[in-house]
């Protein structure tokens, strides 16, 4: 007698399994679907970085790098297909523009349900503009069963460019862990290895990979334009910067050609982002575009005024002059204004800040989110003559 495991297998296929906010997501998915339901499995295109994979807390999920060459997947078609032939799940679910050509191989190999997911723009196509990324969506739209948008912005975008069947679109916006990610009683917390300790230094701060779409540069900036603008906040006012990336050089020079490099800390990467938060007054999100910030929730659950760029779904997330501040992007000009504004009014950044936490533990719990995609992975299965059983045990079969 074979044991059959007859709970569905959902294989979840990325570009690269690493540190990143699509990432994390896929790793609260996986945690938090109910083990008694669902397996799965993550095939990363690329690579898969050891340290990130300790993340999923199950030890029956399986992760796979491709480790594919440069260039089209086509190629990789034949490997792909049988790889995912043999693993036998029910559910192929891709993601975003550099994993959707995987829909391919999941159709061929007889995948019931092929669902992709848009989290964000493309490098290089910031504002989804690019005409050819608009028909390669199209060119692959026959293979996929359901779309998943995390913001309104990317469902507008997949029913209006693309020509996605509006039918065929859910919106699940990302959730945010509001008990690890929460505020601090009594002001705000230690960092450990920050320069900053004294208690009437006011620290501003971001987390994300430095790179040209997150656009910190535009943050230093700013930071250096609000010290201009009250000489006397260089007496307190103090920027954290967390993360690593190409654009930390540029930041520097902003910096030493203000002299301000004493009144910045670069981190660098962090694996105790909570604490970090917990220990700043004011986070800024200064991105050129954005799908829905996995950062910016965690921000806005652990109590904090938030100055954001107007992009993608940070409009979604918080409401400009309630929970934070929506500032255009690339303008440092106008992002200093917002900073300064908390700065100079702590009453005003409290209530903001509070008004940020409610409304991520009212609208964007993990619980909501898993509640969305276990929505859309039943009754796509259902639609394909499947169903998930309320409890589904190991059977043998001759």
């Amino acid at each position: 007698m074979k044991p059959v495991d007859s709970r569905p297998l959902v294989c979840h296929v990325v570009f690269r399994f690493d540190v990143g906010g699509l990432e994390n997501g896929v790793v609260n998915l996986i945690n938090r679907l109910p083990e008694q339901r669902w397996r799965h499995v993550v095939i990363a295109l690329d690579e898969t970085a050891p340290n990130f994979c300790r993340r999923i807390q199950r030890r029956d999920v399986e992760t796979i790098a491709l480790r594919k060459a440069p260039g089209h997947l086509a190629r990789e078609y034949p490997r792909l297909t049988k790889l995912i032939r043999g693993l036998r799940p029910s559910i192929v679910h891709t993601r975003n523009l550099a994993a959707l050509e995987a829909c391919v191989p999941a159709f061929l190999a007889g995948v019931p349900v092929r669902v992709h997911g848009e989290h964000g723009w493309d490098v290089g196509d910031f504002a989804g503009a690019s005409r050819r990324h608009r028909w390669v969506r199209r060119l692959y739209r026959p293979f996929v069963s359901r779309y998943v948008a995390l913001s309104q912005h990317l469902s507008r975008y997949l029913v209006d460019r693309v020509g996605i069947r509006a039918a065929a679109v859910s919106q699940i916006h990302n959730g945010v862990d509001t008990i690890r990610f929460s505020p601090v009683a009594g002001g705000r917390g230690a960092i450990e290895g920050s320069p900053f300790a004294l208690r009437n230094e006011w620290l501003i701060g971001t987390v994300g990979r430095l790179q040209v779409v997150k656009d910190q540069t535009t943050l230093a900036r700013a930071f250096v334009r609000a010290l201009e603008l009250d000489p006397r906040a260089r007496e307190r006012l103090r920027l954290v910067v967390a993360g690593d990336g190409p654009l930390r050089e540029a930041m520097m020079q902003v910096l030493r050609d203000a002299r301000a490099e004493s009144l910045a800390w670069f981190a660098g990467s962090r694996d105790d982002v909570p604490t970090l938060l917990r220990g700043l007054n004011c986070f800024v999100l200064p991105s050129l575009a954005e799908g829905i910030s996995n950062t910016l929730l965690e921000a806005m659950a652990s109590g904090l005024p938030i100055v954001a760029t107007e992009v993608g779904g940070n409009s979604e997330l918080i409401a400009d002059r309630r929970e934070g501040r929506l500032v255009p992007a690339a303008h440092f000009e106008r992002m200093a204004g917002a900073i300064l504004e908390y700065f100079h009014d702590p009453v005003l950044a409290q209530q903001h800040g509070q008004a940020a936490r409610a409304r991520a533990e009212r609208q964007f719990s993990l619980e909501r989110m898993i509640a969305g995609y276990s929505g859309v992975y039943e009754s796509e299965l259902a639609r394909a003559g499947r169903r998930v059983p309320e409890t589904a045990p190991v059977r043998s079969v001759s």
